[in-house]
This record gives C-alpha cells, sequence and structure tokens, in this order.
C-alpha cells in the first residue's frame, strides 16, 4: 500500500510546474530503485504513449517556417555527425573488442536517435534479444546522465538559446531527453531541438536500408507517427493562426506531459536492466558519445 502511495503521489506531483524534467526522472528513478515500481508493466506502455503526444503538443508552439529553417541549417551537422559517429564506432570495436551487432546498434542509437533507431536496426541484422537489451540499456544510463549534465554545461558555456537546442538534438540519444534538456534551458532551445531530433529520426530510413543492403535482407522501415503529428501541428499554427489562444494551452499542457513522461520513464528503468549492459559496452558507448559530444559543440561554437 505504500508503495503505491509513494507512486501515486510523486507522479500528481510531476504534473505540476514545480517539478522539472531532470528533477522527475530522478524521482522515477528513485521510486524504481528504492521502493519498487506496483505498475512496471503499465508504466513502461503508457510513458512512451504519453511522450509521443507531448511532442505533437508541442508542434503547436512551434512555426512551421522555423521549423523549416532549423532542419535546413542542421543537416550538414546531422550528416556529418551520423558518418562520425559510425567512423568512430568501427574504429572503437577493435578497441573495446565487443561484437559487430552490438557495435551497430550502440552506434545506430548514438548516430539518430537512441531507443528507436537500435528497434529498427535490430530485427535487420537479426540481432539476438539480449544484444538489442545491451544496446537499449546502454542508451538509458546515457541519456539520464545528458538530461542533468547537458544544461548545465550549456549554462556553463553561455550557449545561446539556439546553439544549445542544436547541441542538445545532435549529441544526446533519445528523443526524451533531448527534449527533456531543452525544456530546462528554455522555450526556443526546446523548439529548436524538438524540431532537428524529429527530422533526424527520418535517417532512420536510410540507415536502415543502408543496412540491409550490406546484410543483403529486404526490410520494412516504419517511421513513427508522431513525427508527422508533430509536422501537422506546426502546419495548424502557422496557417491557422485564429487558433492561437488554444495552441498556447495546448503548448503548455504538452510540456508539463513531458515531464510526466520522463517521471513514468525513470519509473520504468531497472538495476537488473544498467547492469545487463556491461562494463564494456558501456565504456565503448560512452567513448563515442562524448567524442560526438564534444566534437558537435565545437562546430556549433564556432559556426552557428
Amino acid at each position: 500500500m505504500m508503495q503505491r502511495a509513494v507512486f501515486f503521489v510523486l507522479l500528481l506531483m510531476s504534473f505540476t510546474p514545480w517539478v522539472s524534467a531532470p528533477l522527475a526522472l530522478l524521482a522515477g528513478l528513485a521510486i524504481s530503485f528504492f521502493t519498487g515500481n506496483p505498475y512496471l508493466s503499465l508504466t513502461k506502455k503508457y510513458s512512451k504513449t504519453l511522450l509521443q503526444y507531448s511532442i505533437i503538443g508541442l508542434g503547436f508552439g512551434l512555426n512551421i517556417g522555423v521549423a523549416l529553417q532549423v532542419s535546413r541549417d542542421g543537416f550538414l551537422l546531422t550528416l556529418g555527425t551520423i558518418l562520425t559517429v559510425f567512423t568512430l564506432g568501427f574504429i572503437l570495436l577493435k578497441v573495446f573488442k565487443i561484437d559487430r551487432i552490438t557495435s551497430v546498434l550502440i552506434s545506430s542509437g548514438t548516430a539518430i536517435c537512441g531507443g528507436s533507431a537500435i528497434a529498427a536496426v535490430a530485427p535487420v541484422l537479426n540481432a539476438p534479444s539480449d544484444k538489442t537489451g545491451i544496446a537499449i540499456g546502454t542508451v538509458f544510463i546515457l541519456n539520464a546522465v545528458a538530461l542533468f549534465v547537458f544544461p548545465t554545461i550549456g549554462m556553463w558555456l553561455d550557449l545561446t538559446q539556439y546553439q544549445f537546442g542544436l547541441w542538445s538534438a545532435i549529441a544526446i540519444h533519445d528523443t526524451s531527453s533531448v527534449v527533456g534538456a531543452a525544456e530546462v534551458y528554455g522555450t526556443e532551445a526546446l523548439h529548436v531541438a524538438t524540431t532537428l531530433k524529429l527530422s533526424r529520426a527520418l535517417w532512420i530510413v536510410p540507415l536502415t536500408l543502408v543496412i540491409a543492403l550490406f546484410v543483403r535482407k529486404s526490410s520494412k522501415v516504419s517511421i513513427p507517427f508522431f513525427i508527422f503529428g508533430f509536422i501537422a501541428a506546426s502546419l495548424i499554427a502557422t496557417f491557422i493562426p485564429e487558433g492561437k489562444d488554444v495552441y498556447s494551452i495546448i503548448h503548455k499542457v504538452a510540456r508539463q506531459l513531458l515531464v510526466v513522461s520522463l517521471f513514468l520513464i525513470g519509473a520504468s528503468i531497472r538495476l537488473r536492466d544498467l547492469k545487463v549492459a556491461g562494463w564494456k559496452s558501456l565504456a565503448y558507448a560512452t567513448c563515442i558519445w562524448v567524442c560526438i559530444s564534444l566534437l558537435s559543440l565545437m562546430v556549433i561554437i564556432l559556426f552557428y
């Protein structure tokens, strides 16, 4: 009974403006690690759904012209970092001596959009469930770290809202942590990060097709529906401005639901899931992540 009461109290608190995105994730992790999540299967199911609808709602706060400009500005940066990640992954594969399938899964998650990219690539590689779990577990750990570390670094370096939005979209794995970190930094950073991260997620299609070509396997590629929902919301907000008061409310609600989804994501991460990752895979993923974070940060500071 106490376990459930604590869960519901923290869940309700995450609906309030007093709880930030990092604090919500930390509260979720505390629930999972110390008291246990009494609704583990439900939180795993609904955290992803809630996050997706939150992202769609964020689209109502963004002009489509701005979205296109951000996507265009970030195209070369995105392409360059994807190629760099896979090059680093190939080099470090020999250093850390992990198996090739795990290496490709981790590189895919680092290069594009975390767990979504790993889930898309795994069937093409015929990846065993344990290797897929290792890659996803590794990404979970680094995402949690990024959510706390990136805003601190951004403020320390006095990055502009635009620069931080670009950097978080490029260097943080999962969409959840990207928008969570950017939401802490500011509204413009949130819009830039969300737009670029979702346009970056579209690279799942060519990546999967290239990998399928190398393993000589035909594969169906699915694009997450919320990307199209985000675009549709931005189009509505741009071309039907009469509803701006309603859009403002939807956008505000979506930002708070994002915080709730991060609480549920944190509550869904178990210690045993993190242990599965293993030190070699974690060290391998961390090296790639740190390198691409520093390289992209230097480029953004110099050219953006």
